[in-house]
């Protein structure tokens, strides 16, 4: 039993209306919903929860947000892309 679960078990939970929910929202609730044979309310709690990082797992990330501002000049990959960069006439034909 994961933490999210545990903390539901033994706490009162607090019942939430949620209004004007995105199509495109409620059609991926949906989908998730579906595809891991859940409820749209366990659905919705568990993807809320992992956003806000409740799940007590740590956090993987998707994107490539690490990368940013990490370039440092080569001059052999510059060399390299320069090469590839020349046209082959027999080829353009």
């Amino acid at each position: 039993m994961d933490s999210l679960t545990a903390c539901m078990k033994t706490s009162r939970p607090v019942q939430y209306t949620l209004r004007q929910v995105p199509r495109a929202l409620d059609q991926a609730l949906r989908r998730k919903s579906r595809r891991e044979g859940k409820s749209l309310n366990t659905a919705a709690i568990e993807t809320l929860s992992m956003r806000l990082h409740l799940s007590g797992e740590p956090v993987q990330h998707d994107d490539l947000a690490f990368l940013a501002g990490s370039w440092v000049e080569d001059s052999k990959f510059d060399e390299a892309i320069e090469q590839q960069d020349q046209v082959d006439a027999d080829l353009w034909r």
